[in-house]
């Protein structure tokens, strides 16, 4: 049945009136809240990390070309463990690969904050990615298996949400921290500042490792059989994906390619192009992740008004545009203030993306369908990334930054193409996200 136009009226979100009442109806788990918990220390850990790690590289002289193969070297390693993970977790469970990560990624993480030679760096940040996707590709699935599809983007929003908050709060003290500590009679230069704050959002990051250890999952049928024939469906998939998730994957690689030549050089731009202060660049990241947030809660609202694919259509426009006057902002607070407007924006379509994607696969196929995302995403932002580097180096941001924006436009295009192509899934389901609007 398709969805009527009273549907898709607007009613007063639920979860401002009573967010009690918002959670008691949508029932999330025991086993959800303790993921919630090993999410949210894990994300807080490691979004002062990634926020702060490049400006760490700037005080060693690391230049953007530099930057660009550390952050490539990462996103290939990323990209070269998502299948290996995505079919091991079908054979050992994620909760084992869960494990892993919450002690591989901090302590890879001290090593990088530590040893500062770029061929180290290089090595370090290719077994960073690879660490770092065994939670990527356990992330999707995990929620999907501790969810129902009733309540999976209620639970989905709240992690997404709350990392996003904590990200800010991280952001706020990174900028301040310096002065605090010069105010409190410690003289340390600004290098061993960011040192001291990588090294502690490693051990925050750690910290999430005890609800892990409280997390029960499902565990995968034993039998050498099973597992050999999961195996070989997962190599077969390779071949034979289906018609939707190959659309996906190029419509994804596309964006992740537009957003990699970027975001991974945002405080860069902002120190060197803008020479914005640490402490105004830690204000700028929170205001960012506070607007990711308000984005987050009107997105629901734009889907219902637009649908789901016109409104992915339309927050893909917007970034592009936002790039395309970014690059030619003269004023350093308008081009602070489409910083800021593009950062909004370029989120948007993450969640509802991530969640058409699971709507759209069958529960048997979620890890592959993630592993084979996250494979996709990494291998396009490693080439991105790289390659954005050396042309900041060479022609500037401003240059740059306009060609991103046409390749924004290519990427929202090809994404309205592609996906409106029927699938086998209700017409429904993909009306799930703009459902959280009335929660």
């Amino acid at each position: 049945m398709q969805p009527t136009q009273e549907s898709f009226a607007v009613r007063p979100p639920q979860f401002w009136r009573s967010p009690r009442a918002w959670l008691r109806e949508h029932q999330l788990s025991r086993g959800y809240w303790i993921f919630f918990t090993a999410a949210f220390f894990f994300d807080a850990g490691f979004a002062v990390y990634f926020f702060l790690f490049n400006l760490y590289l700037l005080d060693f002289r690391f230049d953007e070309k530099a930057i660009g193969f550390i952050n490539g070297a990462f996103t290939l390693g990323m990209m070269s463990g998502t299948v290996p993970v995505g079919i091991l977790g079908r054979r050992i469970g994620m909760r084992p690969l869960l494990l892993v990560c919450f002690v591989a990624a901090p302590l890879v993480g001290l090593l990088r904050a530590l040893w500062i030679w770029q061929p180290a760096q290089i090595a370090l940040a290719f077994i960073a990615g690879i660490a770092m996707c065994l939670w990527t590709v356990s992330f999707l699935p995990v929620v999907a298996a501790l969810t129902s599809e009733k309540n999976r983007t209620a639970g989905m929003s709240i992690i997404f949400s709350v990392g996003v908050g904590t990200s800010a709060l991280g952001g706020a003290i990174c900028g301040y921290l310096p002065d605090w500590l010069g105010l409190a009679g410690f003289a340390l230069s600004p290098a061993a500042v960011k040192r001291l704050i990588l090294v502690g959002s490693c051990i925050l990051a750690a910290a999430g490792i005890s609800a892990i250890l409280r997390l029960r999952l499902a565990t995968p049928a034993k039998s050498a059989d099973v597992a050999g024939r999961a195996t070989q469906r997962h190599w077969l998939a390779l071949f034979r994906l289906r018609p939707f998730l190959r659309r996906f994957l190029l419509c994804m690689g596309l964006w992740s390619a537009l957003i990699a030549a970027f975001a991974p050089f945002a405080n860069v731009y902002l120190s060197r192009d803008l020479h914005v202060s640490l402490a105004s660049i830690g204000l700028i990241f929170s205001l960012a992740q506070g607007v990711q947030v308000l984005a987050g809660i009107l997105l629901p609202i734009l889907i219902r008004r637009a649908g789901m694919l016109n409104g992915i259509f339309a927050t893909e426009l917007v970034t592009a545009a936002l790039l395309l006057l970014m690059a030619g902002a003269r004023h350093r607070g308008l081009a602070i203030a489409f910083y800021l407007a593009f950062s909004a924006a370029q989120w948007m379509s993450s969640p509802a993306l991530y969640n058409l994607l699971m709507n759209e696969t069958p529960e048997e196929e979620r890890s592959t369908a993630a592993g084979f995302t996250m494979f996709i995403n990494n291998l396009a932002a490693s080439v991105a990334t790289t390659f954005a580097g050396i042309l900041y180096v060479r022609f500037g941001y401003t240059a740059v930054l306009a060609g991103v924006s046409a390749f924004a436009v290519a990427a929202a295009v090809s994404t309205r193409i592609l996906l409106s192509r029927p699938t086998a899934a209700p017409p429904l389901a993909q009306t799930h996200l703009a459902d959280a609007a009335s929660d």
